[in-house]
């Protein structure tokens, strides 16, 4: 079967065995959309830290094999890739993410794949969802970067009537954006710096959809909100500016969710002072469990979270190069591979 592989730094597309059941519990799905995420752009570029530097965490597909008996052959699924023992001090005190297990585990080889394992591990502890008929596979592949956004919302609470600013327009920013609307959010006000993302921003609901090269963020921010501020700034990105932006754009009593990764070793040029000052909370918010993407499944099933609206390229497993081109060139929102 052929699959999209990390080797020495390098992608390369290549035939390997097709994956087969080596523990009791294992599932073999048949992959039949990932979505691309930046992550996955940022292993193949040497800038992300991880353990396993293995390729496709957003897939959707068909069992293929199954040594349980709650799922069959046939039977249409979302898998995740990291799930938590939910046993552990961690678990056990609300921050499943954190638990020692949590990464421990993967598909195999990668969801860029024809075929792809899912473990025991992961199988016995929720890990693969059933899609309703009329969630297609391509919508099953935002059900995991949806339930990292629903955690993240949930731990920062926003309220019905919020102001809300999402800084940084990407495909996870513009999913922050529609999950604020559909928590209740009355003004929700984005930016960036590409032109491209600007305008894409009010297609799938910004209310304000700002230009960060070109704008005072702050200034702007308060303007639209009465003077005040913000009630939560949501930082979908890693940039140093990006987290400064949202930092002073927020209301004094407000929140800022921190979403998106900085690279290691970044540094602020900003007061501490402020926080306590202005009574300003700071939330971190890393990836997703079980309950999150029973909750995605549910958003997109309900038509609540529109995902479609953000795919604009779809390539096959064998173009896989030229999408991660598309990727980085800044002229795509979600990019979907299929096989």
């Amino acid at each position: 079967m052929k699959a999209v592989l990390l080797e020495n730094g390098k992608v390369v597309i290549k035939e390997i065995p097709k994956p087969i059941i080596k523990d009791k519990g294992d599932v073999i799905v048949k992959m039949k959309a990932c979505g691309l995420c930046g992550t996955d752009v940022e292993k193949i570029c040497g800038q992300y830290t991880a353990s396993q530097p293995i390729l496709g965490h957003e897939p959707a597909g068909i069992i293929d094999e199954s040594s349980v008996d709650f799922l069959k052959s046939g039977q249409r699924v979302f898998a995740h890739h990291h799930v938590p023992c939910y046993e552990c001090y961690y678990c056990t005190h609300g921050s499943p993410t954190m638990c020692p297990y949590y990464r421990k585990t993967n598909l195999d080889p990668g969801g860029f794949a024809e075929y792809f394992r899912v473990p025991a591990w992961n199988v016995i502890r929720g890990g693969i969802l059933i899609l309703p008929d009329s969630v297609s596979f391509d919508e099953g592949a935002f059900i995991e970067p949806l339930a990292t956004v629903v955690r993240a919302q949930r731990r920062v609470k926003i309220n019905k009537g919020d102001s809300v600013l999402v800084v940084g327009a990407g495909p996870m920013g513009l999913l922050h954006v529609m999950m604020a609307k559909a928590n209740g959010a009355s003004t929700v006000i984005t930016s960036d710096v590409s032109d491209f993302r600007i305008e894409y921003a009010t297609k799938v609901g910004a209310d304000y959809s700002l230009n960060a090269r070109k704008t005072d963020i702050p200034s702007e921010v308060k303007k639209l909100t009465d003077g005040r501020g913000a009630d939560v700034a949501i930082i979908a990105s890693g940039s140093p500016s990006a987290i400064l932006s949202g930092l002073l754009s927020v209301r004094k009593g407000g929140y800022v969710l921190l979403f998106g990764v900085p690279y290691k070793g970044t540094v602020l040029n900003y007061d501490i002072s402020e926080l306590l000052n202005n009574e300003i909370s700071i939330i971190s918010s890393n990836a997703a469990v079980e309950e999150d993407t029973k909750e995605a499944l549910k958003l997109i099933y309900e038509r609540k979270v529109d995902v479609k609206k953000l795919i604009t390229h779809r390539f096959p497993l064998d173009e896989f190069n030229e999408a991660v081109r598309v990727a980085k060139q800044g002229e795509a929102i979600k990019v979907i591979i299929y096989d």
